[in-house]
């Protein structure tokens, strides 16, 4: 568990030094390399600095679950609260995603972009049903502990 811990925390400050200088950095240089896509620098920093901080969310999450597993504590409702932001952040990032995925569609003139995409968001569909499916697990198990307890 102290592997995934420094591992989480590596991965958000890369992840922080990514939202604060790489992507606005990186739009900004592509805006002025191709003037005629510079109305895209804002929104697509934007988009993107969005998905980091739902990464971010996931990350922060994890980490305390690590916690209550920790502390066994992770069959308890505390846990399903964390989980829980685990699969809104999924859903949020999923549903920007889609905007995304529908605009560079409609308005893309090679099938690589659009297809790149839609490969995201079918692996990122996938990744938040896991999600619920692991979430309804974790409430049976949360259940039946606390039944278990109840007849002990």
């Amino acid at each position: 568990m102290s592997a995934l811990r420094v591992f989480l925390v590596v991965l958000f400050g890369v992840l922080v030094l990514f939202q604060t200088m790489s992507l606005p950095g990186q739009f900004a240089h592509m805006a002025k390399e191709s003037p005629q896509d510079a109305y895209l620098r804002w929104p697509a920093t934007i988009v993107t600095v969005f998905w980091v901080l739902c990464v971010q969310v996931v990350i922060v999450a994890t980490w305390q679950l690590l916690s209550l597993v920790k502390n066994d504590r992770i069959f308890t409702a505390a846990s399903l609260k964390w989980v829980d932001a685990i699969v809104w952040a999924i859903a949020a990032a999923w549903l920007v995603l889609v905007g995304v995925f529908l605009y560079v569609g409609f308005n893309a003139n090679d099938p690589g972009l659009p297809l790149l995409l839609f490969l995201l968001t079918v692996g990122v569909t996938v990744l938040g049903l896991l999600m619920v499916v692991m979430r309804a697990l974790l409430r049976q198990a949360t259940t039946l502990r606390t039944d278990m307890e109840a007849v002990i």
